[in-house]
């Protein structure tokens, strides 16, 4: 008995199953539990979204600033085309996810079922609420680490790079030790308020739709990549597909892009990419090219948008995916980080309320595998492209 105690003990949840626990526990006790709790918990739920506009800002800084800088060193004009495709193909599946949502929700979402006014039967007040403003806003900060980290590049000045990269090993210490750990509970008070104003039902049903929606587009997303990486290359794009399925299987059971660069450049030898192409492609389109996460994320937001009655026009939204692809540079090395990286942004460009972006993280996070799955695989259809124009020039370099 003692054995297997100890043996329950030492097993560790992933971030998914403690989302999966949480939003049961919130449906279920929100039904029966007195108000008295409900306030204590949107006590809480007030005061942790506090917490994520203050560290959200920091989050950009101490991460974009100094991968900005990092990317001074590399190999000239192969480094910029990598940097752009990656970019063009991020607010590609934005705007792909986006096209498609907007014109799928309205026939499975019935629309403001979440609204103010379908909500304002039962209102739980917190306690008490705290304000912790954060350092700057969302641009300021986007704005500030393209400056630093270009100043540092052309200025030369190490010692703000090193300084922002120590910056940003803290402001990640902080994230993973606090925000992330609370991340479950944050979402069980939220789906807590949810079940007692009685509205569980929508929430829950809704998750599904949108998930499910979400793994076919990031799905048809990376055939299309694939497609054109295929034209470009002149090769066969579903074998190609049939050999990056090892990283994408990889990517969607341990749900990070970063740590599936072995398997991904393992994969794309076996397309025929070059071995020095896949080297440096792999390991610097999984700090910059999220595609995959990003029609997660959007799939989300128009779903959340769509239940809370909220417009959201074309050209706001090209405004949010061109910030979002800058802001999702951060995102490598953390937990949730596109999320993470996206929150500030949702609500200084696209309004959203901290109802809507606590809904919004409970649906992102209830199945993350996907997002990092096409991810990576999105990576090896970049580095085919990419060895198909600088791989002979590399070759005849080398000859």
């Amino acid at each position: 008995m003692k054995k297997f105690i100890e043996k329950l003990k030492s097993v560790k949840l992933g971030l998914f199953p403690k989302v999966v626990i949480a939003i049961a526990l919130g449906a279920v006790l929100g039904l029966f539990l007195p108000d008295v709790f409900i306030r204590i918990f949107k006590t809480f739920n007030v005061l942790f979204a506090q917490l994520l506009k203050f560290s959200v800002p920091l989050l950009v800084l101490g991460l974009v600033t100094p991968a900005i800088a990092n990317l001074g060193k590399g190999a000239g004009k192969m480094l910029i085309f990598v940097i752009a495709i990656s970019y063009i193909s991020t607010v590609g599946g934005a705007l792909f996810s986006y096209g498609c949502a907007t014109e799928f929700f309205p026939h499975i979402l019935s629309p403001g079922e979440l609204s103010a006014d379908a909500l304002s039967e039962k209102e739980f007040a917190p306690y008490f609420t705290l304000k912790i403003p954060p350092v700057c806003d969302m641009m300021t900060a986007i704005v500030l680490s393209f400056v630093l980290g270009l100043g540092t590049i052309f200025v030369k000045s190490p010692s703000i790079k090193t300084w922002f990269e120590e910056f940003g090993e803290v402001v990640k210490w902080f994230i993973e030790s606090a925000i992330i750990p609370l991340l479950p509970i944050y979402i069980f008070t939220m789906i807590c308020e949810m079940s007692a104003k009685g509205v569980i039902d929508i929430v829950l049903g809704t998750g599904a739709k949108v998930i499910g929606t979400g793994v076919v587009l990031s799905i048809l997303y990376l055939v299309t990549q694939y497609i054109i990486a295929g034209i470009i290359a002149g090769k066969n794009p579903f074998r190609c597909l049939y050999n990056i399925l090892p990283a994408y299987l990889t990517g969607f059971s341990i749900c990070s892009s970063a740590a599936v660069i072995p398997v991904t450049t393992k994969c794309s030898l076996k397309s025929g990419v070059s071995e020095d192409v896949a080297n440096f492609v792999i390991p610097l389109c999984s700090n910059t090219h999220m595609c995959g996460s990003t029609i997660k994320l959007v799939t989300t937001t128009t779903a959340v948008a769509y239940l809370f009655g909220v417009d959201i026009p074309l050209a706001l939204f090209i405004n949010f995916a061109l910030m979002q692809a800058i802001a999702a540079v951060s995102s490598p090395g953390v937990m949730g980080g596109v999320l993470m990286a996206s929150v500030g942004l949702l609500e200084t460009i696209l309004g959203f309320s901290p109802e809507m972006t606590a809904l919004l993280m409970a649906i992102y996070l209830a199945l993350d595998g996907y997002g990092p799955a096409c991810n990576v695989s999105g990576d090896g259809a970049i580095a085919i492209v990419v060895d198909r124009i600088f791989g002979k020039k590399k070759a005849e370099a080398k000859a």
